[in-house]
């Protein structure tokens, strides 16, 4: 399974690296397409972040920035989890930006941007499954409950060793 995570996750970051570059390099180009989610994201988020730049351009390129990073954090399989959970969240603005065919009234250009959102929905289940990726090993919340219960089970143990101590002790 290492040898196919090794190629499998340069594959999936290649697009993402590929794309933000361009749009760290000139979010000038997306950033038209892009101004309708830009604008409803900064709305939305106003109330909990105020680090958030509100220009289209520089929220394209602050998206561009972490998909570059996150993609090449991917591809070097360096916090594989954490890369694709960052692709996650950056893919779902890019794709409701880029890709609304429900609003295009031509047929072909429609079908053209239908499969370009599909193609884009299969790399986030993609990069879903890359996150949850534990390689094999329990995940943090398996483990924790593992020794909760542990623990738990040691507590008990002791208490019951100690009250047989107890009784011996008493007349």
């Amino acid at each position: 399974m290492t040898v196919l995570r090794r190629v499998a996750r340069p594959m999936l970051a290649s697009m993402f690296i590929s794309g933000g570059y361009g749009a760290v390099r000139d979010p000038a180009r997306l950033a038209p397409v892009a101004e309708p989610v830009t604008d409803r994201v900064t709305e939305m988020l106003a109330p909990w972040s105020s680090l958030l730049p509100e220009d289209p351009e520089r929220l394209v390129r602050l998206n561009g920035a972490v998909q570059l990073g996150a993609g090449l954090l991917l591809a070097l399989g360096r916090a594989p989890r954490l890369a694709s959970a960052a692709l996650a969240v950056t893919l779902v603005p890019t794709t409701l930006a880029a890709h609304r065919y429900w609003t295009i009234e031509d047929p072909e250009k429609r079908a053209a941007q239908r499969v370009q959102f599909l193609k884009n929905t299969s790399l986030l289940g993609g990069l879903l499954i890359a996150a949850a990726d534990t390689h094999g090993k329990p995940s943090l919340a398996y483990r924790t409950r593992s020794a909760a219960s542990h623990a738990s089970a040691a507590v008990a143990h002791q208490a019951h060793a100690a009250a047989g101590t107890a009784r011996k002790h008493l007349p």
